[in-house]
């Protein structure tokens, strides 16, 4: 079983929001995606850490997970920022095909693996925003809880993966709560996305607390699945 990553796939089926409004790089970006997932195999995961839709609704995701359940393997995928469809996490869960496992502030076993992961925030601190802030200490909560449903599933020595939408840390790399956290609980590596454009490209992988943080941003990736070396690969 290897492991996989794309995310912020910003799908657009039902939607009238077409990509390539931020750049050329952008055109028919969907099947880029699709046609680099090929290398798949039935047995593989692949990770997907948010900004999954564009869509508005959650009816209006139908062709969007059509899209998702097409792609080789067990999909894994997490909220982004920019996933307003996503509802509740039972409504979500009901609508997805069964290649398809969400997590919300929870942890799933695959193999030698377990992954965990919540949406995450921008990192704060006493001199941000107050409303930044306050849902900022929330996610470190909502981190905790994944931390604790991904411990109860490790039985024989899996490999804890986080899975994360913003990154756990600021510009300058910087360790913080999350981070700290996350080396605590013996995590090696952490799945994250949300950054675009000259934001993504700063360093593909960030060593931060003994941990690796990847990078997975479909421009950034210049929208090819990556295939992760989180060890334990067979």
């Amino acid at each position: 079983m290897n492991i996989y990553a794309i995310s912020d796939l910003h799908l657009s089926f039902s939607s009238n929001k077409p990509m390539d409004i931020f750049g050329k790089e952008w055109e028919n970006h969907s099947e880029k995606i699709m046609k680099s997932c090929q290398q798949i195999e039935n047995d593989d995961v692949v990770v997907i850490a948010g900004d999954i839709s564009w869509a508005l609704k959650i009816t209006d995701t139908k062709e969007d997970f059509e899209f998702l359940k097409a792609i080789p393997g067990k999909k894994i995928i997490i909220r982004g920022n920019h996933d307003y469809w996503w509802q509740s996490v039972s409504k979500v869960r009901n609508i997805c095909p069964e290649n398809v496992t969400v997590l919300q502030n929870d942890a799933v076993k695959m193999g030698k693996y377990i992954f965990f992961g919540n949406r995450g925030w921008t990192v704060s601190d006493q001199s941000s925003a107050k409303d930044d802030l306050k849902i900022y200490l929330r996610e470190i909560e909502r981190l905790k809880l994944s931390i604790a449903a991904a411990k109860k599933l490790q039985t024989d020595g899996e490999i804890l993966v986080g899975i994360l939408h913003y990154p756990p840390f600021n510009v300058k790399f910087e360790s913080s709560e999350m981070t700290k956290i996350l080396n605590e609980a013996g995590v090696k590596n952490v799945i994250y996305g949300h950054l675009h454009g000259k934001d993504s490209k700063t360093r593909s992988v960030v060593y931060i607390d003994d941990i690796q943080f990847h990078l997975t941003s479909c421009d950034f990736l210049n929208f090819n699945v990556k295939k992760m070396d989180l060890g334990g690969n067979e």
